[in-house]
């Protein structure tokens, strides 16, 4: 496949290497070959982007489906998927599409993402589905853009970014949701080759620049503790008690046949969550009803019954019964 433009934040090395520096796994990349993302690479001693607006998949999604519960509920956005990942979950539930770059996939230019978004209506783009972030300079051309055509950005991604091309990003971002798969750093290196605190840190710099939700996927034996969930909610609390907070149940999925995330776990999971955070949501447990209710009275904010939501008790972006401020972007 012919190479697009080069890439953003690489240095050149000797022997024709050279050193991605987009995102904390810093590969060194021999000529001719990938970064561990799978999707730059070394050409000539040049850092290129064969894949620069390869879209594995598009839909128009629920917001709540990234999920945003507190941006826009009851819209529905334009989702694209890329491929390639910068992480490698055993667990992940689109392997096909991260863990692989031999499958169809159709070819968008920035202006003609814009423009697809516009023709269905759609209030803005989510960057969604496989990693967006390794895909950064495609990702930053079709935000900025999108933003001149009045179109909201969403990312949702693993937050395992370097410091200086996020501050570029988080610029056009309104939205995020943010994969907070442990706080135990030994998981994020064993299982999935990363590092904890580099997330943690994106986290914190999200949550200083856009409309900020995080997630947990709970998977039983790995990073179900009460102690461990409460050790996130205590981080993310410390940034801002407001920030969202969902807690997923697991179900196997790619190299993991771990049994499902029991709803006892989930629920004492909730229970522990709450103690530093406004507003925890359980995930993946069907068409439940899952509603937000404001943390000073208790009345009914917003219904959601699967992807049917009612906005129930929020005015003026307070609670209509006694007057907190409630953080929805309507």
């Amino acid at each position: 496949m012919k190479a697009s433009s080069k890439a953003s934040f690489f240095e050149k090395l000797d022997r024709q290497r050279v050193r991605c520096t987009l995102c904390p796994n810093n590969c060194i990349i021999a000529p001719g070959k990938y970064g561990s993302c799978l999707v730059r690479r070394n050409l000539r001693g040049e850092l290129t982007l064969p894949y620069y607006g390869a879209i594995s998949s598009q839909a128009i999604d629920p917001i709540e489906k990234k999920p945003l519960y507190h941006f826009y509920p009851g819209k529905k956005i334009l989702s694209v998927g890329f491929l390639g990942c910068n992480f490698h979950c055993p667990f992940c539930q689109n392997y096909q599409i991260s863990q692989s770059t031999d499958i169809p996939f159709s070819t968008l230019t920035p202006t003609e993402l814009v423009a697809n978004a516009l023709k269905q209506g759609s209030f803005g783009i989510a960057y969604t589905y496989s990693e967006p972030l390794i895909h950064f300079e495609y990702v930053f051309e079709s935000a900025k853009q999108a933003h001149e055509k009045g179109l909201k950005n969403v990312l949702v991604s693993n937050g395992y970014l370097n410091q200086e091309p996020a501050s570029a990003l988080l610029e056009y971002i309104d939205a995020a949701n943010i994969d907070l798969k442990s706080f135990n750093p030994d998981f994020y290196r064993r299982e999935i080759g990363g590092k904890l605190d580099e997330v943690m840190r994106f986290i914190t710099q999200a949550a200083a620049a856009t409309a900020l939700e995080v997630t947990t996927l709970i998977i039983p034996g790995k990073n179900d503790s009460l102690e461990e969930i409460e050790e996130i909610a205590a981080f993310l609390g410390a940034i801002d008690r407001n920030i969202p907070y969902h807690l997923s149940a697991y179900y196997p999925q790619y190299h993991y046949h771990i049994p499902p995330t029991p709803i006892s776990t989930l629920t004492a999971a909730l229970e522990a969550a709450a103690k530093h955070l406004n507003y925890v949501y359980p995930g993946n447990i069907g068409s439940s009803e899952i509603n937000t209710l404001c943390p000073e009275c208790g009345s009914l904010l917003i219904r959601r019954r699967g992807y049917s939501i009612q906005i129930k008790g929020i005015k003026e972006q307070k609670c209509s019964n006694c007057g907190k401020r409630v953080p929805v972007k309507l």
